[in-house]
């Protein structure tokens, strides 16, 4: 895999620990890029479109001999889209809806070069423990979790005590669905050579 300049198209600390963690050497590369989808589009494609947008800002620079990795993940609530809160008032919401219940979390992912690109999405299911106001208020001031989809971190402390069930991978809800993508990554460099 060392022919193909990896570029990793975020700079979510979570993504570029994964990808580190399954042996592929890369550069960070972003281009701000207006997150917008069409309100038609089902939940579930969602993350899959916009690692295709995010990617479509950086493939125009990309040298011959360099691939792109983009990739967004959404938590879904029976049929919504749990964004990143603004404000403590709004994770708060957002974890009392998440709390003694099953959501999904699904990761979409580009990977793509100037000549040919392949993408997927990957689900996982999670159920939570019932939250106290008190565990809500606690991780929130402790972990400020503002920068992640569904107002949570799975790697964090509330990973730790909420997670009751998971049928999928642990490495999808922190981010990066590192088994799919190790073997996608292969094929890609099987494909290149």
């Amino acid at each position: 895999m060392n022919e193909i300049k990896w570029i990793l198209g975020s700079q979510s600390p979570r993504r570029k620990e994964l990808l580190a963690g399954i042996g592929i050497e890369f550069e960070v590369r972003i281009k701000d890029t207006e997150e917008l989808y069409p309100d038609s589009l089902p939940a579930s494609e969602v993350p899959e479109f916009l690692a295709k947008l995010k990617a479509a800002a950086l493939l125009p620079g990309l040298a011959d001999h360099e691939a792109v990795i983009c990739a967004d993940t959404v938590v879904i609530l029976e049929g919504e889209i749990l964004g990143k809160p603004v404000d403590f008032e709004d994770a708060k919401k957002m974890l009392s809806r998440l709390s003694g219940r099953k959501h999904t979390v699904i990761t979409g992912v580009f990977i793509g070069s100037r000549v040919k690109s392949t993408s997927f999405s990957e689900r996982t299911d999670v159920e939570f423990e019932h939250l106290t106001e008190e565990d809500i208020n606690f991780y929130i001031d402790q972990y400020k979790p503002f920068d992640k989809a569904g107002s949570y971190g799975v790697q964090e402390w509330i990973g730790y005590v909420a997670v009751k069930r998971m049928e999928g991978t642990y490495t999808n809800v922190m981010g990066l669905p590192t088994n799919r993508l190790y073997k996608e990554i292969q094929g890609f460099v099987s494909f290149e050579k």
